[in-house]
């Protein structure tokens, strides 16, 4: 935790690094708390809790007929997200990382189910689009694209929090190939308890773009939201491990 800080913000003082690792884990004690009382919350005041701001970009993309792909980064509440299933028409799936442990992992997808959102495992993502892609119904997929990749997938690399580090770009691959829309959601901490989510439309032709550059504007957008209040970001994530040297430029 300190190290990963350390790290992004090499320029601030120890006193100003310990000041965010006190908030740190006074929000994430919250956001545990919150997953638990989410079980027992009623879809009401689960609105209440957790709004959007711009529910015309999603709405926008679904009236043209076209599938969409949500990029977010670890940061506040990413539990609360799946009441989005009652937002919108498109069917709501979550990529998310099988835990070992069948009792939490059976637990976790409870509750990301509860507003009949779906979780597809990192493992079935790409089998499980294309197989959705041939039905008549129109989907959303989540992605939370700022942790870090297998070395083994590390097929790009670049500049996150003033570290050369390698990143996912899983979600660009799967846009370009069956032209899946691309749009950022960056969640807000208004007071404890209550959150709001608004979008940012990256593109409607992700093919119009080059090799890694989606992945490369979606990372530099978590960077901002990670800059303007760097409490509510995950640091317990080892999002660094695969660290090197940046290339130098020659001429």
């Amino acid at each position: 935790m300190a190290k990963n800080l350390k790290l992004a913000f090499p320029k601030k003082s120890n006193k100003e690094l310990k000041r965010i690792e006190v908030k740190f884990y006074k929000n994430l004690t919250d956001i545990f708390l919150e997953s638990f009382k989410s079980m027992n919350m009623t879809e009401a005041e689960m609105r209440s809790r957790f709004k959007f701001e711009n529910m015309d970009v999603v709405n926008n993309i679904y009236n043209r007929n076209q599938e969409l792909i949500i990029m977010c980064g670890h940061y506040a509440s990413w539990e609360w997200v799946f009441i989005l299933a009652k937002y919108t028409d498109y069917v709501v799936n979550g990529i998310y990382k099988k835990l070992s442990n069948k009792y939490f992992d059976n637990w976790a997808k409870k509750v990301r189910n509860k507003y009949n959102g779906k979780l597809i495992s990192t493992k079935e993502t790409y089998k499980t689009i294309l197989k959705n892609s041939k039905t008549k119904n129109l989907n959303l997929y989540g992605f939370a694209s700022d942790q870090t990749p297998k070395m083994s997938k590390a097929n790009h690399w670049g500049y996150f929090m003033n570290n050369w580090v390698p990143i996912h770009t899983g979600a660009e691959i799967i846009s370009k190939k069956h032209n899946i829309a691309v749009i950022f959601m960056a969640v807000k901490r208004i007071k404890r308890g209550y959150y709001s989510a608004s979008f940012k439309k990256i593109t409607n032709n992700p093919k119009d773009f080059k090799n890694f550059e989606i992945s490369d504007i979606f990372i530099k957008l978590v960077e901002k939201q990670i800059y303007e209040a760097p409490e509510y970001y995950t640091w317990t994530h080892k999002r660094w491990k695969h660290m090197k040297p940046a290339p130098t430029e020659t001429s």
